[in-house]
């Protein structure tokens, strides 16, 4: 499976999961949520998803570093800071929490496991390889940081 490291973009892994989210609340029993509740949470999560993104993707242009999460190896700099402070992967979270949004919008039960799907396979296919390509390339400098920052939360 080492094959599949840093072969596909995860917005389009987030893309798959969340087909595969409709397509399950297609399907499934849903929750009934009163709407106030239900844009409330889904608003909530999809900003905070939309923040986190950006955030992420204005530290790295900061540092005028790659944003291409397919060629970690063209990293030029270690951000560490702002959101980078919180999460050492900032982006990932925000589809995450985007995707937890969308479940939210469908009122599935079954949707929801779009989310962990979504976080375990960008966690083996895409994190830990980028961990170890920018260990390579940083050092003690992201040893002392990954001791530091939580890889998700």
């Amino acid at each position: 499976m080492a094959g599949l490291e840093h072969k596909i973009p995860p917005p389009v892994i987030g893309l798959i999961c969340a087909a595969g989210m409709y397509a399950a609340a297609q399907y499934t029993p849903t929750i009934d949520m009163t709407p106030l509740w239900k844009w409330l949470l889904v608003s909530a999560f999809a900003l905070t998803g939309l923040a986190l993104d950006f955030s992420g993707l204005l530290a790295f242009l900061r540092r005028h570093t790659t944003i291409n999460p397919l060629r970690p190896e063209k990293s030029t700099a270690l951000v560490t800071g702002g959101i980078y402070q919180l999460t050492r992967n900032p982006m990932y979270l925000g589809m995450a929490c985007l995707l937890l949004a969308l479940a939210l919008y469908l009122q599935s039960p079954v949707a929801l496991l779009g989310v962990p799907a979504f976080m375990a396979y960008i966690t083996h296919f895409q994190i830990k390889p980028e961990e170890r390509v920018l260990e390579k390339l940083f050092g003690d400098e992201f040893k002392h940081y990954i001791t530091r920052v939580r890889r998700w939360l």
